[in-house]
């Protein structure tokens, strides 16, 4: 069946905001990190000296309640997740807690800020200890937004749509017990690819290339690279490397119809029980994720940063580059001393190879 990865999509709500609305800003704060409800305490505080409105989902008032934070002045998403117009939304908590912010505005185009109180935090922006430099940042608006590439997942069965979904970091579909693999048919646009026994296979974004695809053995990509992953899990064939491929390829995962089934998994978050038969269309979503940046630092250096990569330090490697330049310079040096010297020998070679002739004519 083919169907295009475009259609059908979900598009974001225009929100404008009036000059003379309060700044709202949205707080998603990890609910069980008692690290967080410092920071929690930090943020209003700078955000009400700067006269901005706090916001937060209707499921963190009780937690914030137990807490003993106050939060009588800050106003709440509606359950349906909407409310107020917001300027920005300010995560603390890890990658995961990002994942839940960016569900939350997902159709609001509202920009997002990580603060890791977690461990790796490759999608935060700023670390605990920076935290006020961040609100500052928030303050003053002095700060560019990222977009991201998001994939849309659509699944089917005999014909029709079960459900629609969509992700930040990657979509997979695995088997649904430990015990037994999933038979896979994959084609990319719509053109016959593989087929295999596996534990699963996933579609990745660059942004998700540094989180489970890469746990699976899949290539780290540049987040400004536009692209789709495919990676399978643990696949049982010959050729069953990652891919990469176009950002606007439609990936078809059709499932056999003597299995058991599947699981697809979004992000790691939302999960769909996936019947024998299925077929999983993923694709590039139209709506990206829109991060916000205070810094324009290297790609390289966050993963020398996050992954705690044995390189040199930047002295160390100060000391390194000046002393292969120094000893380029002296290489070229002396070879424009050697090119006159050359020269010269090249100009008295023949004088030399006639000296022979002579003293050979002579015997004779």
């Amino acid at each position: 069946m083919a169907v295009s990865a475009h259609s059908a999509q979900p598009t974001p709500r225009a929100r404008q905001r009036r000059a003379d609305q309060p700044r709202r800003v949205l707080l998603v704060v990890h609910p069980k990190r008692e690290v967080a409800l410092k920071s929690t305490q930090t943020t209003l505080r700078l955000l009400r000296e700067s006269h901005l409105v706090p916001v937060f989902p209707p499921d963190a008032i009780a937690p914030l309640r137990e807490w003993g934070i106050d939060i009588d002045d800050a106003e709440v998403l509606g359950e349906d997740c909407t409310g107020p117009d917001l300027e920005i939304v300010m995560v603390l908590g890890g990658d995961g807690t990002i994942l839940r912010a960016a569900e939350l505005v997902r159709f609001d185009a509202t920009p997002i800020i990580g603060v890791n109180l977690g461990h790796v935090g490759f999608l935060a922006e700023s670390e605990r200890g920076d935290l006020v430099d961040a609100v500052r940042h928030v303050v003053s608006r002095t700060y560019e937004v990222e977009e991201r590439l998001a994939l849309n997942v659509r699944v089917f069965s005999a014909g029709r749509l079960l459900f629609q979904d969509w992700a930040l970091n990657e979509v997979t579909i695995e088997k649904p017990r430990s015990n037994k693999m999933i038979t896979v048919d994959v084609s990319i646009n719509d053109r016959p690819f593989t087929a295999f026994g596996c534990d699963g296979v996933m579609v990745s974004t660059p942004t998700g290339s540094t989180a489970y695809a890469f746990s699976a053995g899949g290539p780290i990509v540049w987040p400004n690279l536009e692209a789709l992953l495919f990676v399978p899990l643990n696949a049982h064939a010959l050729f069953a490397r990652p891919l990469v491929i176009s950002p606007y390829s439609s990936v078809n995962v059709q499932l056999g119809d003597d299995a058991d089934g599947a699981i697809s998994w979004c992000d790691g978050r939302r999960s769909q029980t996936l019947p024998p038969g299925s077929l999983i269309q993923v694709g590039r979503s139209t709506i990206p994720v829109r991060l916000a940046r205070l810094r324009r630092g290297s790609f390289v250096d966050r993963l020398v940063n996050k992954f705690s990569l044995p390189s040199l330090s930047w002295q160390q490697h100060a000391v390194r580059t000046r002393e292969t330049q120094e000893a380029l310079q002296e290489a070229e040096r002396m070879l424009d001393l050697a090119e006159p010297a050359a020269a010269e020998q090249g100009r008295a070679r023949p004088e030399a190879d006639e000296s022979p002739e002579r003293t050979s004519g002579d015997r004779t």
